[in-house]
């Protein structure tokens, strides 16, 4: 069943702010969902192909075509142990290599972006984004009216109704430096971009992303996927431009793998960015089996909106699917950036619509700052469902902080530990930094 709840209203305002916006403060709704998956259009691997080929692998070539001897390829960027590579790399496009097998019933495990849409829907998912890997064969040329882009384009906008939100999106992914390496999602752009072509290194990506046009109306936007901890060439090449594109970072991935180093460590560079939770589904059964959601704060289910609390940070993940997380700060919402005060007031709202199940209880939460340094907690006398924190914190150095919760079972995911957290919140920004922070 689709859970959305309504929020009680909050003053986005900041010291100095007008009466007239003082009069009629926004107000949010939580929507659930995810921000990675792939379908049928990542044909080069995915649930659709059978297991068992003895070997995984990937294999890069230029200039030979797909019939190549094997001894002609070059050592790949995954090196695969035996001579069968699940994966062909040809001048910069990804084939399903030909010793995989699909399954006779393949089209049970994956299907196009429609079928994705459809089955999130039906799931109770109140969005869903689609990122094929944009490497793929199937996007050449890469223009933004490539029939495959726009299979994804219109199959998104086609199952957008007043219920749910379908968004296009394409995963940059493969990259191999010598400028870095990470993969991100691109969401509501235009055109794609291919990360296996020569030349096309993060540096080259960021600018491609500066300058990239937007898919109708509202922004293009970006996220760090699955992360480790000095990606990414260590967090290097940020500019306030990019700082203000790519707003968002995978801090769970697959429902159970969380990335919160890597989330602390891009913090500290100084990249905004705000948690969110991706399936990375190469198929459409983790779509009714896994748990862990992205939530935005936004102010009606419709794709506009959901832009634009991906673009302000109004974000955060958790392993639980429907734990119900906000807070303010000096009256400031969640993802927002202060004018450098010296007095932090924090309402913190945390509450679990399933109240009769005891794993659900909140058990405790942190305020979070620079390097990972917790710099409060508030356990509650007895776990509840919902939590209500009021703190006030003073600062002149820190330039963010931000909220983790536990609650009684460790969340719904596979493996849950109640010693571990089950959501991460959207940072606040106190405005104290360099050029590009604030």
């Amino acid at each position: 069943m689709r859970r959305t709840h309504r929020i009680l209203a909050f003053t986005l305002v900041l010291a100095g702010a007008t009466t007239a916006a003082l009069a009629a403060p926004p107000t949010y709704h939580i929507y659930a969902g995810s921000t990675h998956a792939h379908t049928t259009l990542t044909w080069s691997h995915g649930a659709q192909y059978a297991t068992g080929t003895g070997c995984a692998g990937i294999l890069v070539y230029a200039g030979t075509p797909l019939g190549a001897p094997p001894g002609l390829w070059s050592a790949g960027y995954v090196k695969s142990k035996k001579n069968c590579p699940t994966i062909y790399v040809i001048n910069g496009w990804q084939f399903p290599s030909p010793n995989v097998t699909l399954k006779p019933d393949w089209q049970k495990f994956q299907g196009p972006p429609a079928l994705h849409f459809a089955d999130a829907k039906a799931a109770g998912y109140d969005f869903y984004a689609v990122t094929d890997h944009s490497q793929e064969a199937v996007f050449n040329p890469q223009t933004a009216s490539n029939p495959n882009w726009m299979i994804t384009k219109k199959a998104a906008a086609a199952a957008s109704d007043a219920h749910f939100v379908g968004l296009a999106g394409f995963e940059y992914s493969e990259n191999d430096g010598p400028g870095g390496t990470g993969h991100l999602n691109v969401f509501n752009s235009a055109s794609i971009t291919n990360a296996l072509l020569p030349g096309h290194d993060l540096p080259h990506f960021y600018q491609w992303l500066e300058a990239a046009a937007p898919n109708g109306s509202g922004p293009v936007l970006a996220s760090f996927n699955h992360p480790g901890p000095e990606q990414y060439n260590n967090w290097d090449y940020r500019d306030p431009k990019i700082t203000n594109i790519i707003t968002m970072l995978e801090v769970i991935n697959s429902n159970t793998n969380i990335h919160y180093q890597g989330f602390i460590n891009a913090l500290d560079k100084g990249w905004k960015v705000s948690p969110v939770s991706g399936l990375d589904n190469h198929g459409t059964g983790a779509i009714t089996k896994d748990t862990s959601r992205t939530f935005v704060l936004a102010t009606s289910l419709t794709k506009a909106a959901i832009l634009d609390a991906m673009q302000h940070r109004r974000t955060y993940a958790s392993l639980d699917q429907d734990i119900q997380c906000r807070y303010t700060v000096n009256g400031a919402i969640m993802g927002s950036t202060l004018n450098r005060p010296a007095t932090l007031k924090f309402l913190i709202a945390i509450n679990d619509p399933d109240s009769t199940n005891p794993k659900d209880k909140i058990t405790k939460l942190d305020i979070v700052t620079n390097g990972g340094v917790v710099v409060a907690t508030y356990t509650p006398p007895v776990p509840a469902y919902s939590v209500r924190w009021n703190p006030t914190l003073h600062n002149s150095t820190r330039t963010f902080y931000f909220v983790r919760v536990w609650n009684a079972g460790g969340g719904d995911a596979p493996g849950a530990d109640p010693a571990k957290p089950i959501a991460w919140l959207a940072p606040v920004w106190t405005g104290v930094g360099g050029p590009g922070t604030h």
